[in-house]
C-alpha cells in the first residue's frame, strides 16, 4: 500500500475496544494512543464496520493522527 514504507500496517499493530459510554480506545502495540469521543467515535465505528483487516488498519492508523507523519514508535528497543 502506498504510504506504508516502513510496512507498519502489514501485522497486528493497530486495535481499538468500545466502551459503553460510546468511547473508542485506540491501541498501538497494546499500548493505549488514543480515546475517540462523539462523532468522531461514531464515524470511526460506522467505517470499520465494512473494512477488511489491511484497511482497518489503515483506519486506527490515521485516527490515531501521529501515525501519519512517520514520527511512530515501533515500542522496539
Amino acid at each position: 500500500m502506498a504510504g506504508d514504507k516502513k510496512k507498519v500496517l502489514e501485522g497486528e499493530t493497530f486495535d481499538f475496544k468500545q466502551a459503553k459510554d460510546g468511547r473508542v480506545m485506540l491501541f498501538h502495540n497494546g499500548r493505549q494512543v488514543e480515546v475517540l469521543t462523539g462523532r468522531d467515535a461514531e464515524k470511526f465505528l460506522k467505517r470499520m464496520a465494512g473494512a477488511d483487516h489491511r484497511a482497518a488498519q489503515l483506519l486506527m492508523a490515521k485516527a490515531t493522527k501521529n501515525f501519519k507523519r512517520g514520527n511512530e514508535r515501533s515500542g522496539k528497543k
